[in-house]
């Protein structure tokens, strides 16, 4: 078991593996930001999937919104508050699966995240290559082209 799988079970145990209200949402949502010093929502993060041509395509990006999905992949992929991308493999994308799926129990809110989360999985099984992407602020003024891509889908709207 890696490290990642002991955290992501341990903190399942601690949070417990249904989050049925906003209420337990919003506690596990603490509970993973309290690990994360200094963390934020980022301006704007997402998935995505590059082809073989190095275009990007993002299946989900999120604008300021959805904070629990954001620091789920945060604490599965060890970010801080920067802007910055990294590559997905299937095991990260599991683990991320992993730690939001509770909150799938909650009907007040929709999960699209999840939802994009689990097809983008599949796309790893037949040979693609995915990207979580934050974007610390609107202003980024880096180099990385897909945290530029984010930042265009951001500004644009």
């Amino acid at each position: 078991m890696s490290d990642t799988d002991a955290t992501v079970t341990a903190l399942l145990a601690e949070l417990g593996d249904t989050w049925e209200t906003v209420e337990k949402i919003t506690a596990a949502r603490e509970r993973l930001i309290a690990d994360l010093p200094g963390w934020r929502l980022p301006a704007a993060y997402g998935i995505a999937v590059i082809d073989a041509d190095d275009t990007v395509a993002f299946a989900r990006a999120n604008i300021g919104v959805h904070p629990l999905p954001a620091v789920v992949m945060a604490t599965i992929l060890g970010h801080g508050t920067e802007s910055a991308a990294y590559l997905v493999d299937a095991t990260a994308l599991d683990q991320a699966i992993r730690l939001l799926a509770p909150a799938e129990a909650c009907t007040a809110y929709e999960h699209p995240n999840l939802a994009t989360w689990r097809e983008v999985r599949k796309a790893l099984d037949t040979g693609a290559t995915a990207v979580a992407v934050f974007l610390a602020d609107l202003d980024y003024t880096g180099d990385d082209p897909v945290v530029l891509a984010l930042q265009g889908l951001a500004v644009t709207g």
